[in-house]
C-alpha cells in the first residue's frame, strides 16, 4: 500500500546539501565506466513501480551506462532527504504535491519525468451507495493526514466538501466496512482489491483522475546538482526507465515480478497481476490521450498549481516551473 505523506524538511540544510555544481562537471554513462545511480523509491517493491524494476532485469539501465540499485522505500522514509544527503541520486515523487512543497520551499529538487500520467488515487464507497464523487457530499470519508492537504484540497474545490465530512484514516478499513455512508480513500491497485478480498465486498471505485485531477504521480526527482553535474546520465535513467515501463505493461512481467518479490514477499501473484491489469485498463501510465511514457507538459503543472494556489496551498508569486523540467523528456 503506498502512502502519501507529509514532507518534514531541514530546508536550510537541504539547499546547502543540494546546491547545483557546475555543468563542466558532467560526465555521460561509458560501458566501461558506468554511472552508479541509486534510487530510492516511495514505499516497499510492488506493481506500481514495475516499469523501474522491469528496466533493472532486462538490462535497460546497464546498456546505456547506468549500474542502478533501487533502494526500496517504507514507513518512516523520507525520499528529498535522501536526495539532501547525496545517500541516493534519484528518488521518487509520489504525486504532485510533494514537488512543488519542494518548490514552494526553495529546494533545489526537480521532476525529470512522470511515469504515471494519472495519479492512481480513489475514493471507494460501499457498493450501491453511490454513484459519483458527487454523491459523496456531506458523508463521512476517511482521509489520512497527508491527503486532507492534497487532494482533499482538489475535492473540496470542485465539489465543495467540507471539512466536517473527514474522519481520521489510519489504514484500517475496518471503520469504512463498519458504516455504509461512509467513503475512504484508496490506492486504485490496491485497496479495492485487499477490501474485496478480504472482507468480500466490491467497493464502488471513483478514481480522481478519471474526473480531472490534474496531479501526476511516480515522478522521478533530482536535485538540481545532480542535473548539472551529470545530466547525460539523467536522462539515460529517464528513458530506460521509459522503456521498462513499455515491457512491463505490454510484455512479460516475469523478470520484474521476481524482482520486487524478492525485496518485497508479501507481493503475491495474484496481488501484482491484478495491479498491472488495473495499470493498464485504466491507462494509469500513458494516460487516455496516450501520452510519452514518463512525459509531463507545462500546461498539466499549470492546472495542478492553479488549484492549489487559488485555495490557498500556495503563495500566487510561486512560479510553478521551479517544481519540475523537461528537459530529459522525449521531444
Amino acid at each position: 500500500m503506498k502512502l502519501l505523506r507529509n514532507l518534514v524538511l531541514a530546508v536550510a540544510a537541504m539547499v546547502a546539501a543540494c546546491s547545483p555544481q557546475k555543468a563542466s562537471e558532467s560526465a555521460a554513462p561509458s560501458a566501461n565506466a558506468p554511472v552508479t545511480i541509486r534510487f530510492a523509491t516511495d514505499w516497499k517493491a510492488q506493481a506500481e513501480q514495475g516499469g523501474f524494476y522491469q528496466a533493472l532485469a532486462s538490462g535497460e539501465y546497464a546498456k546505456r551506462g547506468l549500474k542502478v540499485e533501487i533502494v526500496q522505500g517504507g514507513p518512516g522514509v523520507n525520499v528529498p532527504q535522501l536526495l539532501a544527503s547525496n545517500a541516493v541520486e534519484l528518488g521518487m515523487g509520489s504525486n504532485s504535491f510533494i514537488v512543488m512543497n519542494l518548490a514552494n520551499e526553495g529546494v533545489p529538487v526537480k521532476a525529470v519525468a512522470a511515469f504515471m500520467q494519472k495519479d492512481p488515487q480513489v475514493l471507494m464507497a460501499h457498493p450501491g451507495t453511490a454513484k459519483s464523487l458527487a454523491d459523496l457530499k456531506g458523508r463521512p470519508i476517511l482521509l489520512a493526514d497527508a491527503s486532507v492537504t492534497a487532494f482533499w484540497v482538489w475535492l473540496k474545490a470542485k465539489y465543495g466538501f467540507t471539512d466536517d465530512q473527514v474522519r481520521k484514516y489510519t489504514f484500517n478499513a475496518a471503520p469504512f466496512l463498519a458504516d455504509k455512508r461512509a467513503a475512504q480513500q484508496g490506492y486504485l491497485t490496491s485497496e479495492p482489491y485487499t477490501i474485496e478480498k478480504q472482507a468480500g465486498v466490491k467497493p464502488e471505485v471513483f478514481l480522481l483522475a478519471d474526473e480531472g485531477y490534474p496531479g501526476y504521480a511516480t515522478m522521478v526527482l533530482a536535485t538540481d546538482q545532480m542535473i548539472a553535474k551529470n545530466p547525460a546520465a539523467v536522462k539515460a535513467f529517464v528513458e530506460a526507465s521509459a522503456a521498462g515501463w513499455r515491457a512491463y505493461l505490454n510484455g512479460d512481467p516475469t523478470a520484474a515480478d521476481a524482482l520486487i518479490r524478492k525485496d518485497n514477499p508479501e507481493m503475491t501473484p495474484d496481488v501484482l497481476a491484478q495491479a498491472r491489469e488495473k495499470l493498464k485498463a485504466y491507462k494509469i501510465v500513458d494516460g487516455d490521450e496516450g501520452a510519452a511514457v514518463g512525459a509531463m507538459t507545462d500546461a498539466r503543472w499549470k492546472a495542478f498549481y492553479d488549484v492549489a494556489a487559488a485555495q490557498g496551498v500556495y503563495p500566487k508569486t510561486l512560479d510553478p516551473k521551479k517544481a519540475y523540467t523537461l528537459e530529459f523528456l522525449a521531444k
